[in-house]
């Protein structure tokens, strides 16, 4: 295998783990409501409240005021019915960058521009939500995870394009005569 296809390989297997984790994240945003029941049952099954009592207490906090959400507000779920959809949406993006990765670079910037973007958003909307710090902190490392493979795609892309330029023409000698 050569270099140029050994890079192509290891955008393609970075860009799908990452957009598979994407599309699973958002995926994961519309059935909250049972997902949190599920959650909260299998930590009462597995006795997590015996040794992260905040988790379970947290969980079923947040599972208590989805089924209130659903059954009184259920409009409110749609909020999150679009952050799956753009999850999606996002996902969709990076189809260029698997078709031409030197030209769409800068879909993978972006992305890791919004990876890095998570962190002051979890710190500072975090609080004024009423958000526990630690589940911050799960939410920061969607970002801080996030980014790795977009990174190691980027570092490839850009040994790619180095590769793929054309050397500089030879200057054009004066004919002696």
């Amino acid at each position: 295998m050569n270099d140029r296809a050994a890079l192509v390989k290891g955008i393609r297997v970075w860009l799908t783990l990452f957009v598979v984790c994407l599309v699973l994240s958002g995926a994961t945003a519309f059935p909250l409501v049972h997902e949190l029941r599920w959650t909260e049952d299998l930590l009462h099954t597995l006795s997590v409240q015996d040794h992260l009592p905040g988790l379970t207490e947290w969980i079923e906090r947040v599972r208590r005021g989805l089924d209130r959400a659903d059954a009184d507000y259920p409009f409110l779920l749609y909020g999150t019915d679009w952050l799956a959809f753009a999850h999606l949406v996002i996902a969709v993006f990076f189809y260029g960058v698997l078709r031409d990765p030197v030209r769409n670079i800068w879909v993978v910037e972006a992305g890791m521009i919004a990876c890095a973007g998570i962190v002051p958003l979890a710190l500072i909307c975090g609080p004024i939500r009423g958000i526990p710090f630690w589940w911050s902190v799960v939410d920061m490392s969607f970002g801080v995870f996030g980014v790795i493979p977009l990174y190691a795609v980027r570092r490839r892309i850009k040994r790619l394009e180095a590769l793929t330029e054309a050397p500089p023409a030879p200057s054009a000698a004066p004919v002696s005569g």
